[in-house]
């Protein structure tokens, strides 16, 4: 069981408000090396000519990881769009690294065409990751010539627009699931987007952002403190996920359906067109 920490934080900002990447080669600790070596070599195995360029995101790069708790956040940019491509070894392989490294919480490799990551006109969550949050461990480096972000509706919309169908989603994936290990990761995945749901809520209120749980859930219950509890129990979940799929349910039944309806309610003022992306 992992307690709860005050740990994470927002993201600095510049003079202009811009978002700072604060990831750097620098700060990845050295026993990573092996990790991102065979990330790169079974990518470009898997997919020899089809690699564009490779980043890590998430703690790792800032240097804030957490033995045994943070994950191995990837995202592979390809030339051609992967819907494409043949991924049925990606599974294999993230399993092959989790088991060689036991230091990391697993390794989660994420695709992406080239012609999503090079959107320079709207809010798009992969580019926005890539610039505020990522780190280039093989290829061409897209990040300087991303657009630089502020923690707006824009931004806070990319967590918003699909939260409901989200929610839906992991309600049909845990009814009549029995398999306790993905019950948890459906557990873990779909607390982890309520409380940085949660956060984006008062993106605009607060011009602050973070993708770190513990600070999401500290901005959410400054402006909804009467919602504090759930979304501390929200927070638990991710952190320390159940397995099982009837308290989950009533959870997202209950707390899942509040969230919902204040997600509907701020779009009506911020996207009331329901647009995917809105323009940076």
């Amino acid at each position: 069981m992992t307690e709860i920490k005050e740990i994470g934080s927002l993201c600095s900002l510049d003079d202009e408000g811009y978002i700072i990447n604060q990831s750097n080669h620098k700060k990845i600790n050295n026993k990573f090396s092996e990790v991102i070596r065979l990330i790169n070599e079974s990518c470009l195995s898997a997919l020899p000519k089809e690699i564009h360029s490779i980043y890590i995101r998430g703690s790792v790069p800032r240097g804030l990881d957490i033995e045994g708790v943070s994950d191995g956040d990837v995202i592979i940019v390809t030339y051609t769009n992967p819907q494409e491509l043949h991924l049925d070894w990606v599974e294999e392989t993230e399993q092959f690294i989790d088991q060689k490294v036991s230091f990391i919480n697993g390794v989660e490799l994420g695709f992406s065409p080239l012609s999503e990551v090079e959107e320079s006109k709207y809010c798009s969550m992969i580019p926005f990751i890539l610039k505020t949050y990522g780190i280039c461990v093989y290829g061409a480096n897209l990040i300087s010539k991303l657009p630089d972000y502020k923690p707006d509706s824009s931004l806070a919309n990319e967590h918003l627009i699909h939260l409901s169908s989200l929610i839906d989603k992991a309600k049909h994936d845990l009814m009549g699931n029995n398999d306790i290990e993905d019950i948890k990761d459906c557990c873990s995945w779909i607390m982890r987007i309520i409380v940085r749901a949660g956060g984006a809520l008062v993106i605009v209120q607060e011009q602050s952002y973070t993708r770190d749980l513990y600070p999401a859930y500290e901005l959410f219950s400054k402006h909804y403190p009467e919602k504090k509890q759930e979304m501390r129990t929200a927070l638990w979940y991710a952190i320390n996920p159940l397995s099982s799929s009837e308290e989950i349910l009533k959870f997202l039944d209950y707390f899942g359906g509040w969230i919902k309806a204040e997600t509907e309610e701020w779009l009506k003022v911020y996207n009331p067109t329901r647009e995917i992306h809105l323009p940076l």
